[in-house]
């Protein structure tokens, strides 16, 4: 069996770390580069950063938090948010980033995919893709983008397929419903991309105890993410690991 990874997210605005519900009412939760030290200490699997802001905003995530967190980080870091360009993804790995997540900017242009896989490794790219149950189609899901503020015309079970073929390395699947509430992640979507593909899936959007996470790592998750039981100091992440063990989850301690 191989080992579930635990990633702690920090969504960053203007340079502090935030989290709302489904996107909105953001609140401060903290320093990004003292969060991401403190989860590392902990035993993160890996640290991912989303700049909540900077696709709205019309720019790239900021440089100088990527590389304030990576002088404090050993363990892998993804970022997200604003990547538009191949030049923006080189930038934020020359910050210090192992993986680079793109979304918004995939669905307007899905070449963006291959043109970074192709030059720093399918392994290095993750497409984010944030999702919400239709309205008009049982078991579909329709991906947002904009930090939620657009609802695409895209299958999210398609959407994924189509971007694997084109180099995305991993899959970074949020439920735009759960986000925030703390009920647990969207199994039904979760099964619905593992059943498409078979890149690994981080899972994120509603976990609030490791039990929520244990459903999704069987409902064919390789990992999963959490922010508020984190931030809010409900579990540590040395916790939840020693938690999901006792559930009979490999897990590196």
């Amino acid at each position: 069996m191989l080992a579930c990874r635990v990633i702690p997210c920090l969504d960053v605005n203007d340079g502090r770390v935030v989290k709302g519900i489904r996107f909105k009412g953001l609140r401060d939760a903290g320093d990004p580069v003292e969060r991401a030290d403190l989860y590392a200490q902990q035993g993160a699997d890996e640290v991912v950063i989303l700049d909540v802001s900077a696709t709205p905003e019309g720019r790239s995530a900021a440089i100088d938090t990527v590389s304030s967190v990576r002088s404090v980080l050993p363990i892998p870091l993804t970022v997200g948010g604003g990547v538009r360009s191949l030049d923006d993804a080189l930038r934020m790995l020359d910050a210090g980033a192992d993986k680079i997540a793109v979304n918004s900017a995939a669905v307007n242009r899905p070449e963006l995919i291959a043109e970074i896989a192709s030059r720093v490794g399918q392994q290095c790219v993750v497409l984010a893709i944030d999702a919400t149950r239709s309205a008009n189609a049982e078991g579909r899901w329709d991906v947002v983008t904009r930090s939620g503020t657009n609802r695409t015309e895209l299958d999210a079970a398609s959407w994924a397929s189509k971007c694997v073929s084109f180099g995305a390395g991993e899959i970074l699947l949020t439920s735009f419903d759960e986000d925030g509430v703390g009920q647990g992640y969207d199994l039904d979507l979760i099964r619905k991309i593992a059943n498409t593909i078979e890149v690994p899936i981080v899972a994120s959007g509603g976990a609030s105890n490791a039990a929520h996470m244990v459903d999704a790592l069987k409902a064919g998750a390789s990992a999963v993410l959490a922010a508020s039981i984190f931030h809010d100091g409900a579990s540590t992440v040395g916790e939840i690991k020693r938690e999901l063990q006792k559930y009979g989850q490999e897990v590196r301690l």
